[in-house]
């Protein structure tokens, strides 16, 4: 079981990677491909509970700031205060990851983030 989490987890980081790539390239089509294989781990992580939204929580220190704002984007209801330093972190940057934080911070803000439903 925790290999097939490890394995889900490698899978989304890796596929939030390569659609952060794609996007820079102007390749929508294949970052769409990377999306749905990064939503598609994700939606397995979640079906494990608490034990795949610990798994995807490592990535919450990743090098990558995508990654670690993607990993956080989905963990907030789950672990706030971690998710949130992240968010925060990466908002005050530039690129990609700092647009998605801080649109991310906005909405949980709002009331209006729903990434993780219980």
């Amino acid at each position: 079981m925790v290999k097939d989490l490890n394995r889900l987890v490698e899978e989304f980081a890796e596929n939030v990677a390569a659609q952060t790539e794609a996007v820079k390239r102007g390749d929508a089509k294949t970052g769409n491909k990377h999306a749905n294989r990064y939503t598609s781990a994700l939606k397995k992580l979640r079906s494990e509970g608490n034990a795949g939204r610990d798994a995807l929580a490592v990535l919450l220190q990743h090098p990558r700031p995508d990654v670690r704002v993607k990993a956080a984007a989905f963990l907030l209801r789950y672990r706030t205060a971690e998710a949130k330093a992240v968010l925060e972190a990466a908002a005050s940057g530039d690129g990609m990851a700092a647009i998605g934080a801080v649109m991310t911070l906005k909405h949980w803000e709002e009331g209006t983030w729903a990434l993780d439903p219980e």
